[in-house]
C-alpha cells in the first residue's frame, strides 16, 4: 500500500538542487516567457504543464450558471497537492456554488503529473495557484532562490504523525528507542524524528530509520518496521482503522518541533506583484467555500465525492467523512481564521530548519509570505 502523503509530498531534499539548477538554466535561456523573475521550474516543465490532469468537472459548469458569462471570467489554474480528497472539499464547493465565478474567476483544478508540480508549475508561470507545503517553500526559496510565496494557510497545524500498530505500545517518542521507524528517505523526516527524540531526553541514534520509499503503511502492517513517520492523521489513520487495524499515533509538533502549516496556497512573485486583486478574490471565494464546509460538511463532502478521481484515487465515503471531522477544526481555530498565517509561525520554522541543516541560510519571512488581501 502506497500512502498518499509521501507520493504527493516528497520533499526531495529541497526539491533536489540538481533539478532546480537545470530548471533555472532552462528558464533563463528561454527568457522565462514573461516571468523572468521566476527562479525555477522543473526540467520537465513542459511535460508537466501538458501532463497535469485537467480536473474540470460539471461542478465548474454548475457554478458558472450562477454568475457571470464564462467569456468574462479570468481563467485560473490551481494545481493540487494530490488527487481530490477531503482537504479539497471547500474548493469544489466554491466552484459548484459559483463563489469563484462571483469573483470573476473560472477556476480549473489540475492534478499533479509530478509530485512537485504545485510548486514548479507556479514558479514557472504555468499555473496561477499551487497547494503545497510550508517546509518545501522555505527550502525552495532559501536553497534555490525560487520566487514563490505563500498567500494563505489551508491547515493551521501538522497532519503528519508517528503511526504504529497498537500492539507495539508506541505512544510517545521515548517509545521509539530501540525501534525501527519507516520513512520515505527525506531529510525532513529524519530531522523530525531526531528532534522529537532529543526533546524527550532520548538519544536519536537509538532509533533506526528505515527508508521504505512510499510503502509506509505496508511496511508497518507487515512488521518490517515498528512505526512510520509521514502518514496523515486525517487519511491513513482512518483508512487503517477501516481495514481493521488498531493503531496508535502522535503528532510531530507535540515534542520540540514548532507548529507548522500542513498545506498552503502559493503564487509566484510576478502574480503577487501584478495581480494581487485576483489572488484576493480567489481567497475570498475559498473562504465562502470553507464556511459552507463548516456549516454542512456532509453536503460539501458529497460535492467532493461527485468530483473524485476514481481511476487514480478512489475515495471511501466513510474514510473521507472521518477526514472531514478531523480537518475542519484544524483548518480554522479560535485563534487562527481560515487561510490566516503568522510571521511567528514562519520565523520559527525557518529557524528550526536552519538549525537542523535543512536550509543553507536564514531568510526573512517576507521572502516566503505575501499578504494579498
Amino acid at each position: 500500500m502506497k500512502t498518499r502523503k509521501h507520493q504527493k509530498k516528497s520533499l526531495l531534499n529541497a526539491l533536489t538542487a540538481a533539478m532546480l539548477c537545470v530548471c533555472m538554466c532552462a528558464l533563463l535561456c528561454a527568457g522565462c516567457g514573461g516571468n523572468s523573475g521566476q527562479g525555477a521550474a522543473a526540467s520537465n516543465e513542459k511535460e508537466s504543464a501538458e501532463g497535469a490532469a485537467d480536473a474540470s468537472t460539471g461542478a465548474e459548469n454548475a457554478g458558472q450558471e450562477n454568475a457571470k458569462d464564462s467569456g468574462e471570467l479570468r481563467e485560473m489554474n490551481v494545481v493540487l497537492d494530490w488527487y481530490p480528497n477531503a482537504l479539497h472539499a471547500f474548493l469544489y464547493t466554491a466552484i459548484e456554488r459559483g463563489y469563484f465565478a462571483d469573483e470573476g474567476l473560472d477556476v480549473k483544478i489540475r492534478f499533479p503529473a509530478n509530485v512537485n508540480d504545485a510548486l514548479t508549475l507556479v514558479a514557472a508561470g504555468k499555473a496561477e495557484i499551487g497547494l503545497y507545503y510550508q517546509q518545501d517553500i522555505i527550502q525552495a526559496v532559501a536553497n534555490q532562490d525560487v520566487h514563490i510565496k505563500s498567500i494563505g494557510a489551508v491547515v493551521q497545524s501538522p497532519l503528519n504523525v508517528i503511526l504504529s500498530l497498537a500492539d507495539k505500545n508506541i505512544t510517545s517518542p521515548k517509545d521509539l528507542a530501540g525501534k525501527k521507524v519507516g520513512y520515505s528517505g527525506t531529510a525532513l523526516s529524519e530531522a523530525l524524528v531526531h528532534s522529537m527524540m532529543k526533546a524527550s531526553g532520548q538519544d536519536p541514534d537509538n532509533v533506526e530509520l528505515v527508508n521504505v520509499d512510499f510503502d509506509l503503511m505496508s511496511s508497518m502492517t507487515t512488521d518490517r518496521v515498528d512505526a512510520t513517520i509521514g502518514c496523515l492523521v486525517n487519511h491513513e489513520v482512518p483508512q487503517l482503522e477501516e481495514e481493521g487495524f488498531d493503531v496508535n499515533y502522535f503528532l510531530v509538533n507535540e515534542y520540540g518541533i514548532p507548529n507548522y502549516y500542513e498545506a498552503v496556497f502559493l503564487a509566484n512573485d510576478t502574480m503577487i506583484e501584478n495581480e494581487p486583486e485576483v489572488l484576493a478574490g480567489f481567497l475570498r471565494a475559498c473562504e465562502k467555500g470553507f464556511d459552507d464546509f463548516q456549516a454542512d460538511p456532509d453536503a460539501c463532502l458529497q460535492i467532493l465525492l461527485n468530483n473524485q478521481n476514481e481511476e487514480n484515487f478512489p475515495l471511501s465515503p466513510t474514510v473521507e467523512k472521518k477526514s472531514c471531522e478531523t480537518l475542519i477544526p484544524l483548518m480554522e481555530t479560535e485563534d487562527a481564521p481560515f487561510l490566516s498565517q503568522t510571521e511567528q509561525t514562519w520565523q520559527e520554522n525557518i529557524d528550526w530548519m536552519y538549525e537542523n541543516g535543512l536550509i543553507d541560510k536564514k531568510i526573512p519571512v517576507s521572502d516566503v509570505v505575501a499578504d494579498v488581501k
